[in-house]
Formats: structure tokens, sequence, C-alpha cells
């Protein structure tokens, strides 16, 4: 006989997989079936720390983060302009041009268990430190390479640096956000890329008048200082001292997570994120507005440039409103809206319509993006280890930016743009549903 859903209203898989994460309140007198997952208690215990009811301002540890972070986004813009022709010039076509440019991401899906498991052994700081260090030395030897199979090679060893620092970043982020204040530090977080996504580009095109080796030694650079920064301001002892959070707590476990809803549709929410917004939008939307608005560079720069427009702009007030109202009411109102943007792009042909639509698929994807993080965080729980969780989720977004604008370019070759853009409306639209079974992950202080 199924067990009878408590009174918060959830069945026992999840309250278990929930319980001491700060993603619900325990209930009182809620009938419970066994307990067949280790799961640390709310209170505080020799298996970790009751989470704090009321934190107001942002740790040190995380702005340490968010500058260490601020040096890497820049850097990794510095080489965005410049890569396509820096392939093109050892004398290979398009096809192996994006090849350099797909290695990247697709060593990043293939090493995301390896991260996450690396997370789990060795702990976050030095996971970082060494991935950070891995990327600046495949970057400074691409500056050097001679032929193109190094270029290849050392783009691909980067790819496994850049899910190690990427997964054990979000894992210190885990551990030090406050359930009050994630969605604000994924806001933040997410910013900061942004910053980098936008002034990057433009130094980047400005130093690669002095050769384009030059911004690929200025990103190794960069690198290092955020390697150093992490190393240097994140003490060893905050991370993993003795009596801390993630010396008592165990590690959350990938099948605990999966039992969550909410987590379930932060996955199918990553692979739609991935496959529309880092896909979709930056390889596809550009080939649409030189086929059908215009061939000038500087109007497809356009549309993108107002999509993050959008996209800084609700995040102003995304993440406060996650940590405020919740997490699923933000999921809904912003993956509903990026459904809403993409069906645009299915009927239009004319430049005023692109914009309207990219600035406003901007703004969905800046009111989602905070409260998806912040739903992973949760499910992870405060001041606890989750490398396999978080490598997963990782994995989710990269393989729809992977996979996402090569199904799309097929459906366009055989079909058109329309039926192209329709499908990813389809992806994005299955998010939209996933949520709506999710239970908000979200505690007050009120609910304790």
């Amino acid at each position: 006989m199924p067990e009878p859903a408590a009174p918060d209203g959830r069945g026992a898989d999840e309250r278990e997989s929930l319980e001491g994460t700060g993603a619900v309140p325990v209930v009182p007198g809620a009938t419970r079936g066994p307990v067949d997952v280790p799961i640390a208690p709310r209170a505080t215990s020799a298996r970790g720390p009751a989470e704090p009811t009321v934190t107001e301002r942002i740790p040190p540890e995380i702005w340490t983060l968010l500058v260490a972070t601020f040096f890497m986004a820049i850097g990794f813009g510095l080489i965005v302009p410049v890569l396509p022709q820096y392939a093109n010039s050892f004398g290979v076509g398009a096809t192996l041009v994006a090849v350099v440019v797909s290695a990247f991401a697709f060593m990043r899906f293939v090493s995301a268990p390896l991260g996450g498991s690396l997370v789990n052994r060795l702990g976050e700081r030095p996971v970082y430190v060494v991935g950070m260090l891995l990327v600046a030395a495949s970057t400074f030897a691409t500056a050097f390479a001679e032929a193109y199979w190094q270029l290849l090679l050392f783009r691909g060893l980067g790819g496994i640096g850049s899910v190690m620092f990427s997964i054990a970043a979000s894992g210190l982020l885990v551990r030090y956000a406050p359930p009050s204040l994630r969605g604000r530090v994924s806001a933040l977080w997410g910013g900061m890329f942004l910053v980098g996504n936008i002034t990057g580009p433009l130094f980047g095109g400005l130093l690669g008048q002095f050769g384009m080796r030059v911004p690929f030694l200025v990103y190794a650079a960069t690198l290092v200082v955020s390697a150093l920064i992490v190393a240097v301001f994140l003490r060893p002892g905050a991370v993993r001292g003795a009596g801390g959070p993630a010396a008592s707590a165990p590690p959350r476990r990938l099948a605990e997570a999966l039992r969550v809803p909410a987590y379930r549709a932060a996955l199918v929410g990553g692979i739609a994120n991935g496959w529309a917004n880092f896909g979709v939008r930056s390889a596809v939307v550009p080939l649409f507005v030189a086929a059908v608005v215009s061939s000038e560079p500087w109007i497809a720069g356009l549309v993108v440039a107002v999509t993050a427009v959008g996209n800084v702009l609700a995040l102003q007030w995304s993440g406060r409103a996650a940590d405020r109202i919740g997490r699923r009411p933000l999921m809904l109102w912003g993956t509903g809206i990026a459904v809403v943007a993409m069906l645009v792009l299915v009927f239009t042909g004319d430049l005023v319509t692109l914009l309207v639509s990219g600035f406003v698929a901007g703004i969905g994807a800046g009111i989602a993006a905070p409260a998806q993080q912040a739903v992973v965080a949760d499910v992870v729980g405060y001041g606890r280890s989750g490398g396999q969780v978080l490598s997963t989720f990782q994995m989710a977004q990269d393989f729809g930016t992977i996979v996402g604008p090569v199904v799309t370019g097929l459906v366009i070759d055989a079909l058109g743009y329309g039926w192209g853009f329709g499908v990813a409306a389809a992806v994005l639209f299955l998010s939209f549903l996933m949520w709506f079974p999710a239970r908000e992950t979200l505690q007050k202080p009120d609910a304790r």
C-alpha cells in the first residue's frame, strides 16, 4: 500500500531526499517510510550543522569567487572573436574550424563525471585551482600551436580543465551561499559571465590587431590570476577545516537528488537552456539574420547584444525575487517567456521583430537562470558537497549546447528555419511543463 502524503504534500521519497538540504521543512508527525538513504538531519548533529535562519550579507568567500570569475570571464571573452580566424589560419575549411570550437564543449561534456568525482574526493578548492591552471596551460600552448592537430589537442585539454573548475566553483557557491541568498548569488555569478561575454570580445578584437596569438596569451594570464585569487584568499581550512560542514556532512548522492522532481526539472531545463539560449541563439540566429535580414555582420551582432541587454536587466532583480517569492514561480515565468520569444522567430523575418524577440528571450533567460541554479543548490544542501549532482546538471547544459545547434541545423536544411526554431520552442516548452509537478525547494524562515 503506498505511503500517504505528508501535510506538506510530498511523498516519502521526495521528503527523504530533501530533508536536511534547506529545501523543505520537516513536518512534525508526518508519516515516514523506511529511511533507505543517509540524509543529514536538520538539527545540528555529528552529521552536519543546521542551516542559518537569517543571513543578511554575502560571505567574503563568495566575493572571492566572484572576483576570480570576473577575471576568467573577461579572458574567455578575449578569444571569442579570434578563435575561428586563428583556426582558419592553419589552412583548414569551415567544418574543421567548427570542430575546434566544438572540441572544447565536447571535452567538457565527457569529462564532467570525472570532475564531479574529483570534487567529492579532493574538495572544491584544489580541483578549482588545478582546473584553472590546466586551462591556462592549454591556452598558452594554443598560442604557440604549429599545426591544426596541436590546436585541436590543446583546446580539448582546456575543456577538461574548464569542467573541473566549473563544477568546483558551483560546489563552492553551494557550500558558502546561505539558502536565503542563493538566488542573489546565482544572479551575481551569471552577471560576471555576462560582463565578460560583452566586454571581452571588444578587447579581444583590439588585441587581435597585434596578432591572433596575443588574446590567447592574455587569457592564459587572466586564468593564472583567477587561480591565485582562490589559492591565496580562499583558505583550505575554510572549506574543509575540522568541524566544518564538509568535514561532517556526507556528499549528496545523485540517486537522492534524482528523487526530487525539482532536480529532474532542472536537468531538463539545463538541456533546454543549452539548446535554445546557448546553442540556437548564439549559433543559428546569426545565420538566420544573414540569410533573411542582412548579411552585414553588425546586424547579427546587434541582435546578440540586445539579447544580452535583456538578460542583464532581468538579473538586476530576478535573483532577489527567487529568494523572496520562490524558485518555481521564477522558472515558470522565465521558461514561459523564452517559449514565446522562440515561437516569434518561427513567424518573423524583419529586423525589428528579431530585436524584440532577442530582448524578450534575454529577459526570460535572466529570470530563470538564478532560480534554476538555486534549485540545484537547494537539493545539494547547505554546507554539503555534491560533485555528482552538480556535474550531472553541468552535463545536461553542455548536452543541449552541443546537440541543439546540430539538430536545429539538420531540421533547417530539410524543412527551413521556421521548423528549426519550432523544434527549439518545443524543447523549451517541455522544460516549462516539467515545473508544474515540481514543488518549491525554497524554505522560508517561517516554515521552520
